[in-house]
């Protein structure tokens, strides 16, 4: 794996197992129990899974014909600014409707680790593909800031965990 790809994956790893580890004493019922109105323990995992599944979906595909995408430039850098701030706020957003159709319910602690390790071993499996020359391509597309390249991408992963780690804790501290 190329070392830019391979620093912003182990930081994206340790976040994983970190939250992992925050459930491993947690039961079924734990991780299903959900506040009025509000996602359960469960479902906000379910949520990350889904959306780092239908990202590596996509960033697969696109793989395919990576020669043949437009590079990013200095838009796509402040569209990652502007996504990171966003992410950093203690806002809520909308889910997008194709992450919440494709997410799974999970009955257990070990089928969610089961599920997002499955996930990061084909992450992994795409990011090993990746040369110096396709760092920069288009091969991303967040629904919001729109097409951005691998690094993009895996900071955007980062952040996404950043911007759920608040709400898992506050669920946990209701366990």
């Amino acid at each position: 794996m190329h070392p830019h790809l391979q620093k912003l994956f182990d930081t994206i790893e340790k976040q994983k197992q970190d939250l992992l580890r925050q459930i491993e004493s947690h039961s079924s019922a734990q991780l299903q129990q959900s506040p009025p109105g509000k996602w359960s323990l469960g479902q906000v995992y379910a949520h990350l899974i889904a959306s780092e599944q239908l990202s590596v979906q996509y960033l697969r595909k696109k793989y395919l014909g990576i020669e043949t995408q437009p590079p990013t430039g200095i838009i796509e850098e402040l569209k990652m600014l502007i996504l990171v701030i966003s992410q950093r706020l203690p806002f809520k957003f909308k889910a997008p409707k194709v992450v919440t159709d494709h997410t799974a319910s999970f009955k257990s602690q070990e089928e969610i680790a089961q599920a997002w390790n499955q996930t990061r071993q084909e992450l992994k499996e795409v990011l090993d593909g990746f040369q110096d020359h396709h760092l920069s391509k288009k091969v991303y597309k967040h629904p919001v800031a729109g097409k951005l390249n691998i690094q993009q991408a895996l900071r955007f992963f980062r952040e996404h965990l950043i911007h759920h780690t608040p709400q898992i804790k506050k669920l946990l501290k209701q366990k």
